[in-house]
């Protein structure tokens, strides 16, 4: 296939959550559409699932589906890896060698789990009391060590901003304290939530609530201390903090890994600052070339990364793409919309909502859902209502409360 050459009036690189649901949203608004996906991957992951298969809540299997199976019949679908663009051809090179063109492009590639950047990690993830559940085989061996851990230290760790889903790291530790003090053992664990960054979540309006558990469950707050190096036989973690250096001894330990752009978009002609995709923050649009896009993990844009955040995305991005094909101005803004569901306790959710700026955007009003407070509802909302609204709405171009909003 070396040497060959398809084009496509759309070619989105990436076929998860960000590129799934951007092909149907150009889809429904122009069917006549000749679309191709790049993705290699043959499964498909429901990915804020993991905390809740880390905290007992749903099975592994929940999350996951053959990509086959989620992949819309009205694309074709390029089952390789992306590994250059050439954005002055219109061509995206592909892992064979061979180059796909492109009228417009679309980049939805995620972003990159860097495991290696913390040393020793690697050798001792999956055993030795070390878990992530940033990774899907790896969230069920969180819930195992929850449940065999009766006594002893817990860590859990959160690296340098940005990363996916910022909340991530601390629900992990609520959902594993709320069992520990089910059993009646949270008396004897020891819990520290080492954070790289300054606050306990970037936006205040949500941190009272937040630290009403921390205190519930005797967590010590470390921030400003970033993991480096975790050694898995000796059971020790060291931290770089403002001080200099320390190691810790734990008996469990949640890692969530530094996250960048991929590789191959930071050497790319499509790569800004820190090596991101570089966008204009509210059409979604390349600063440099008029011709591409880009939504979700990968992009330069300065909101939390959710699957939220690419579910508004995507419609934005469709009908910008749609208005640029007719040479119309772009009509769609995105607010910087994301949501991070705060899992406080079994049961209950703090449903952290907001936008560019710390502005907070919520989704129902106050006295159906305050997003401030934990709740039922939210529970309900992220346990029960998320999950079918990402396979049977999100990926399928119904865009539920997802409107997108108007330039101006």
């Amino acid at each position: 296939m070396a040497g060959s050459k398809a084009e496509f009036e759309v070619v989105i690189v990436g076929g998860g959550s960000s590129g799934i649901a951007t092909a149907a949203s150009l889809h429904k608004r122009e069917p006549s559409l000749r679309i191709a996906i790049v993705e290699p991957a043959a499964k498909h992951y429901y990915q804020p699932g993991w905390t809740m298969v880390g905290g007992g809540v749903f099975k592994a299997s929940q999350t996951e589906r053959d990509m086959a199976s989620v992949m819309p019949d009205y694309v074709s679908w390029i089952s390789q890896a992306a590994t250059a663009f050439e954005p002055d051809k219109n061509e995206v090179v592909l892992e064979d060698g061979s180059r796909v063109g492109y009228i417009f492009l679309v980049v939805a590639a995620g972003l990159k789990l860097d495991w290696d950047g913390i040393e020793g990690l690697t050798d001792t993830l999956g055993r030795n009391g070390v878990t992530s559940n940033y990774r899907y085989d790896l969230a069920p061996y969180t819930w195992d060590l929850v449940q065999r851990t009766r006594s002893g230290r817990a860590l859990f760790t959160q690296p340098p901003m940005p990363i996916k889903c910022a909340g991530a790291p601390q629900k992990a530790m609520y959902l594993s304290c709320s069992e520990w003090e089910r059993r009646g053992c949270l008396k004897d664990m020891d819990v520290h939530f080492h954070n790289a960054g300054g606050v306990l979540f970037g936006v205040a309006d949500y941190v009272p609530a937040l630290m009403e558990y921390v205190e519930r469950y005797g967590i010590t707050l470390d921030l400003n201390e970033r993991l480096t190096a975790v050694d898995g036989s000796a059971k020790t973690a060291t931290f770089a903090t403002e001080s200099g250096t320390k190691t810790v001894d734990f008996d469990m330990i949640h890692v969530v890994p530094p996250q960048t752009a991929p590789d191959f978009i930071k050497a790319s002609p499509l790569a800004g600052d820190g090596g991101w995709v570089d966008v204009d923050p509210a059409t979604l649009r390349h600063t440099k070339f008029d011709n591409v896009f880009g939504l979700g993990d990968c992009t330069n844009t300065p909101n939390a990364k959710t699957a939220a955040a690419a579910r508004k995305q995507a419609p934005i991005v469709a009908e910008n793409l749609i208005a640029a094909i007719l040479d119309k101005s772009l009509p769609a803004a995105y607010d910087g919309y994301g949501s991070c569901p705060l899992t406080v306790e079994h049961g209950k959710i703090v449903l952290a909502e907001f936008g560019y700026g710390g502005k907070l955007l919520p989704s129902f009003p106050e006295w159906m859902l305050d997003g401030r407070k934990p709740t039922r509802r939210a529970w309900t909302l992220k346990a029960d209502i998320l999950p079918k609204i990402y396979w049977e709405a999100m990926l399928k171009g119904r865009e539920w409360l997802v409107k997108p909003g108007k330039l101006g």
